[in-house]
């Protein structure tokens, strides 16, 4: 009889009881806003921002509503206007053309190669069309970053990362989110550390910092932030900048900052469970594992692999033998968007050109989460699962 998995690729950990606590403290205070706080109390959420910027090696960093807010925010504060354009991702999730959109900014989509990272070559023919790259490290895949941010500081570009999916990862020993100006995370129930939804945005530019805690709702209430610039950066800054309230409020603060404290040790649980489903789909027949660069600290809260060159009834046969044995593989290359999966040619609201070669590569890419209520044991029998399935649809020619 063949094995079957049983458990959920959309359940979470519990929050951790020191959280909870901390939350309950909060909610009978009653002092959940952002600024409300009893005399010589510090804010949760100015607490938070100390430890993440600490965390992080910068020297400010605001805690907001989303990610997506983050990264609205940071292109505001950046000097992105309507009609701008900016470079991005063909391949992301569609939060991070959404921001742009939100602004009245035009997305222009930059191609994935098939270690489904941005492709600088592409990167390079575009660098002349705008003058900021919102960068998405999707699915936790980083790009060459010492490669890109060389070619975006010779054409004057202005990066900003979308870490939604690489908190706690590196590039060559960099952090994640401080190789550009800026870098927005996420804490939404699927990432990382999870508030249910909750974004940071980090960065060591005391000007957009500035804009940013402006934007998020300060009032003339700036002088309360820690991990800020000082009082003579908002100077003319406060008067120039409308406020877009967003600002993290005190309980998902209290909720973070214990799962903060635990993040290494979570990464270093992510990537156990990512390496034991990477060994057990290597030599698949007609499947092609993504090879991660050796430059690159991974967290491994997805995996991600190819069909290359498969046919979308291939693709979408495997898909459903997989989930008859309680596997669920997310494809990109489907026609239609489905739950959170979507690309760049059905977000209509932009006029993409025609992409070939990214499409070849979204054609036949499959993708899983990887949550840690999996069991080592969990990972490979969902290991086995895929690699049975795959073989069974390549070997009967389907491909």
């Amino acid at each position: 009889m063949d094995e079957c998995f049983t458990g959920s690729f959309t359940q979470q950990e519990p929050i951790p009881e020191e959280a909870i606590e901390a939350a309950v403290a909060v909610m009978r205070s009653g002092r959940l806003h952002r600024y409300n706080t009893a005399p010589g109390e510090v804010a949760e959420v100015v607490l938070l921002e100390q430890e993440f910027a600490a965390l992080m090696g910068v020297k400010y960093c605001l805690a907001v509503a989303s990610g997506g807010y983050a990264m609205s925010t940071a292109l505001r504060a950046v000097g992105v206007k309507p009609g701008d354009r900016v470079l991005t991702n063909a391949f992301t999730l569609a939060p991070v053309p959404g921001a742009i959109a939100s602004l009245g900014a035009v997305p222009v989509f930059v191609g994935v190669t098939e270690q489904l990272v941005i492709d600088l070559d592409d990167l390079a023919a575009k660098a002349d069309q705008a003058d900021v790259l919102l960068l998405s490290h999707m699915r936790g895949h980083l790009a060459d970053m010492d490669a890109l941010m060389a070619l975006c500081d010779a054409h004057g570009i202005t990066v900003i990362e979308d870490c939604a999916h690489t908190m706690g990862a590196a590039w060559n020993g960099k952090a994640s989110g401080t190789q550009g100006k800026v870098g927005c995370f996420s804490c939404q129930t699927y990432k990382h550390i999870n508030s249910g939804e909750g974004g940071l945005l980090i960065t060591d530019d005391a000007d957009v910092a500035a804009r940013a805690i402006m934007l998020s709702g300060s009032y003339m209430l700036y002088d309360r932030h820690e991990a800020a610039p000082g009082p003579e950066t908002f100077e003319t800054i406060r008067y120039e900048t409308p406020n877009i309230s967003g600002r993290m409020d005190n309980l998902r603060a209290a909720v973070l900052r214990p799962q903060l404290r635990r993040l290494p040790e979570q990464v270093a649980r992510w990537n156990e469970r990512y390496r034991v489903i990477e060994a057990g789909l290597r030599d698949t027949p007609g499947l092609t594992v993504i090879d991660r660069s050796e430059a690159e600290s991974i967290v491994g809260s997805s995996i991600q692999f190819l069909l290359k060159g498969w046919s979308a009834e291939a693709v979408g046969e495997v898909v459903s033998r997989c989930a008859a044995r309680g596997v669920e593989l997310k494809w990109f290359g489907g026609a239609e968007p489905k739950g959170f999966t979507s690309r760049y040619d059905t977000w209509r609201y932009v006029k993409a050109e025609n992409m070939p070669a990214s499409d070849a590569v979204l054609a036949g890419l499959m993708d899983m989460r990887v949550p840690l209520t999996f069991s080592l044991d969990d990972c490979a029998l969902i290991a086995r699962i895929i690699r049975a399935e795959v073989s069974a649809v390549f070997q009967a020619g389907w491909t």
